[in-house]
């Protein structure tokens, strides 16, 4: 992938943003189990960078996938996890469909006060019985005059303590499962929403989670995004920039968890030398480097795929699989050279090692992303390859 001035302006933008207003309050907010999310996305707002690829007319940059993909990477400097895990779910997770499907009515009450940091948003899909299994979903929004009556529960949906609305898929008729569903932007203060207390979670503990329940909630038709039932469709197409995110996202946090833990290295001396000086650790740290960049190289692929119009469901899902694979594969290496000191909960490879954890389970476990790659390549049982 070529890179432009604008590219790199870009760059330096969003690294500015995560060195002065993310990283210098990280440890604050991991303890907290929160971070004042509606103070950041409007900073965030008025830089734009919450709607770098949306449509100039709701306030957006208008650019290319490429420039979000810019500020995924750069993202992934932040000395935590919860943090640009909150922002993508407002840029790449619960907009995208919105931004490209929904009406200019829609577009103007939830989409544009979303790219100016605004409103906040969340995505719901997953629930308890149907996490990667998004065909199994059983809550249901079922037609009363020119409305929805939505019924059933959310589970895992970050950013929903503080959300203004939900993009909500829900099954809207009793058709097959893949042509049953639709997306719907749903307010968080209507009538019949409850959200939980924010969930205990193992790591990205500064973004906030909860279930979200739904009790005869009553929204217009209207709020739907495109047709009904192309909900699947739209969500498996969210999925891929969740995807591509998600992997250009952990890039820099592995770098980070690599060079830390050199620098340690070569503080730390044991048998009378520097730890660094271990031939098995110093080929370890070029052996995770180059795994490092074989990632970033695939997951730009894929963004060029997207870019030209052309599926990019296979490499995206290698991408999300191999980032979820590589990161756990990082995390722990680099803990080990850290010793006892890397077993301590603020260690900064152990809160990376608990943040990207989350990678091989949210937006499609690695068993969900091995069986598509396997679809694609014409191999399950009973498929022939095209």
């Amino acid at each position: 992938m070529i890179f432009t001035q604008e590219h790199n302006e870009l760059r330096r933008t969003v690294k500015n943003f995560v060195e002065n207003e993310i990283n210098p309050y990280c440890d604050e907010w991991e303890a907290a189990g929160s971070f004042p999310m509606r103070e950041l996305f409007k900073k965030m707002g008025d830089l734009g960078l919450l709607g770098i690829s949306k449509p100039e007319e709701y306030g957006g940059m208008g650019l290319d996938y490429s420039y979000n993909i810019v500020a995924a990477e750069e993202l992934g400097a932040s000395h935590c996890g919860g943090v640009p895990l909150s922002i993508g779910v407002q840029t790449d997770m619960c907009t995208p469909a919105l931004a490209r499907f929904g009406s200019d009515e829609l577009r103007k009450e939830f989409l544009a006060p979303s790219i100016t940091g605004e409103m906040i948003g969340c995505i719901g899909v997953s629930e308890p019985g149907a996490g990667s299994d998004v065909a199994g979903l059983k809550t249901t929004a079922k037609k009363d005059g020119d409305d929805y009556i939505i019924n059933g529960t959310k589970m895992w949906i970050t950013n929903a303590p503080n959300a203004d609305f939900i993009c909500l898929l829900a099954n809207t008729s009793d058709d097959k499962v893949h042509v049953n569903k639709s997306l719907i932007i749903v307010p968080m203060n209507t009538p019949g929403i409850t959200v939980a207390p924010k969930l205990d979670k193992l790591g990205m503990r500064s973004s906030e989670t909860a279930q979200v329940f739904f009790d005869n909630v009553r929204v217009p038709q209207r709020n739907r995004i495109g047709n009904e039932g192309m909900g699947f469709m739209m969500q498996m197409m969210q999925f891929q920039e969740e995807r591509m995110f998600g992997a250009a996202n952990i890039l820099k946090g592995l770098e980070g968890c690599v060079n830390k833990t050199i620098d340690y290295c070569k503080e730390r001396e044991t048998f009378g030398q520097p730890l660094i000086n271990n031939q098995v650790i110093h080929f370890r740290f070029a052996e995770l480097q180059t795994e490092i960049e074989a990632l970033r190289a695939l997951t730009y692929q894929a963004v060029e795929l997207y870019l030209s119009g052309k599926d990019a469901t296979r490499l995206a899902s290698m991408a999300k699989l191999k980032a979820g694979r590589l990161g756990r594969e990082v995390t722990d290496s680099c803990l080990q050279y850290w010793g006892g000191m890397g077993y301590m909960w603020d260690n900064p490879v152990s809160r990376s090692m608990r943040d990207i954890r989350l990678v091989s389970i949210g937006g499609g476990a690695d068993e969900i992303m091995l069986g598509i790659i396997c679809k694609m390549m014409g191999i399950l049982p009973g498929k022939k390859k095209k």
